[in-house]
């Protein structure tokens, strides 16, 4: 007999920019993303703020799913998807972000989408932003760190919310909203972008987008607002619409027993995972959090409504992406490795994958039983999976490393379960190969479905079923029975 619940969801993520395409079709405006160059482990991503349309860019076309989506969405219904998490790109309905007027194209498009997932009984689970704000926003607004654009996030929102609401249960507000705090997440979460690097055309490395911490802090509580008002519209709409947070669970042990390292996991810890599922979970901001602004010199513009706002829109569930764990260290004479958002300390006791992750399926259980003691409130992950270099042998490829993972991962999730952990889904990044979000590459492989398309953006697109896809759909016709 399963462990899971009855009703659990399973299935696997995309992401609009990562997978659509057809960047200028169907009324789409310009977004961040289509203004970064792909790259590599060694090369950074490039951004251009003019977009050279005789170089590559990843987003433009990505894996063609806008005009292959019901090919996509077929396959994911016959590995047995109960949901598929996708996105909605804020700028293929309101192009420049603060159009008077929807773009009925692009809702025309996702109807279409959903109408599809609910053709094979597939619970679309959809994020409003993943990582690509509209250009116009970014550059007139300055993304999120101005006021106004809580209202235009809000607008755009309840827009598809009321449009999609009798298709669409279950929603989304940011992609991993705690990115906020880290300097990667200055541009690809709060669209914050410093003029100096909007003149002139010279390409510069991705990693240079940076903003003070104060700033990315500042747009972070714009970023609160925005989604507790749409959690609060959404039940207005429907009682029934169910709305969560998603964050990128960046899981920390202490490298050593030293009490400095105890306290440093804590420190860290609290500002990269707790502190954003706090102010969405519970409604308020946490009182640890004031030592940080108060070390950082940090004066939080708020205004007299902004309290009560946070109290009424805490989230439904709470949704996270698990790759690996980091270590933590006062030490600096220590072994480090890279990370999906940041590295650590090397834990001797874990592997890792061709991009350094370090693979940690027990952290999995770890952090569920974490959230769960802290929250009680369901949980999800909505994003777990292997970056690999796959290879075609006579038409076929053989992951098995992949389903290793896999099978490693969904058995930590079953044991958290059986904790009393309350978990209402899992989807796999990514059901088909897409663009990595880090690297731009194709060769970082996710997908139990093969994509041909390369680096160079060249391919046919065509779809080949790997290994793993068999695999999957053994393991959730089973519920997870047979792994």
């Amino acid at each position: 007999m399963s462990v899971f619940s009855e009703n659990f969801l399973w299935g696997g993520a995309i992401a609009a920019n990562q997978c659509e395409g057809a960047w200028k079709e169907g009324g789409k405006g310009l977004t961040i993303q289509d203004f970064v160059k792909g790259g590599s482990a060694d090369e950074p991503r490039m951004f251009t703020p003019v977009i050279d349309e005789t170089l590559y860019y990843p987003s433009h076309e990505a894996v063609d799913f806008y005009h292959r989506y019901r090919e996509d969405i077929a396959l994911c219904a016959e590995m047995g998807f109960s949901c598929l998490r996708l996105s909605i790109s804020w700028a293929r309905i309101f192009p420049n972000g603060d159009d008077e007027t929807p773009n009925q194209e692009g809702l025309d498009f996702y109807g279409r989408v959903f109408d599809e997932c609910r053709k094979y009984n597939m619970e679309p689970l959809v994020t409003l932003s993943h990582f690509d704000m509209p250009w116009g926003i970014a550059t007139k607004y300055g993304g999120f760190l101005d006021r106004r654009t809580i209202d235009l996030f809000v607008r755009y929102a309840e827009t598809v919310i009321r449009c999609f609401g009798d298709r669409v249960r279950y929603w989304l507000t940011f992609n991993e909203i705690n990115f906020g705090v880290l300097q990667m997440g200055a541009f690809n979460s709060l669209g914050l972008i410093e003029k100096r690097m909007l003149k002139g055309a010279d390409p510069v490395p991705k990693t240079e987008l940076k903003a003070p911490l104060g700033k990315r802090i500042q747009a972070l509580h714009h970023q609160f607002l925005a989604s507790a008002m749409t959690v609060r519209k959404a039940h207005e709409i429907d009682p029934d619409l169910k709305v969560g947070c998603m964050l990128s669970h960046i899981t920390q042990y202490p490298l050593t027993c030293d009490p400095e390292d105890m306290l440093e996991t804590q420190r860290k810890d609290r500002i990269l995972n707790k502190f954003a599922g706090d102010v969405m979970v519970r409604g308020a901001y946490p009182t640890y959090i004031r030592r940080l602004f108060e070390e950082e010199g940090i004066c939080l513009k708020m205004q007299p409504e902004d309290v009560s706002v946070l109290q009424q829109g805490t989230v439904d569930f709470y949704a996270f992406s698990y790759y690996m764990t980091n270590c933590s260290t006062v030490r600096t004479d220590v072994e480090r490795v890279n990370g999906n958002l940041m590295g650590g300390a090397k834990n001797p006791y874990l592997q890792t994958s061709e991009w350094g992750w370090q693979i940690d399926p027990v952290g999995l259980r770890y952090t569920l039983n974490q959230l769960w003691d802290r929250y009680e409130i369901p949980l999800m992950v909505v994003e777990n999976g292997l970056g690999a270099i796959d290879r075609i042998e006579n038409g076929q490829i053989h992951d098995s490393y992949r389903i290793d993972y896999f099978r490693r991962h969904i058995q930590a999730l079953k044991e958290a379960v059986s904790d009393g952990v309350e978990v209402m889904g899992f989807t796999s990044w990514s059901p088909i190969d897409s663009v990595s979000a880090g690297t731009g590459e194709m060769r970082k492989r996710y997908g139990f479905v093969y994509v041909d398309r390369d680096d160079n953006g060249t391919g046919s697109f065509q779809r080949i079923k790997k290994d793993s896809f068999a695999w999957y759909k053994r393991c959730i016709e089973t519920d997870g029975e047979v792994l």
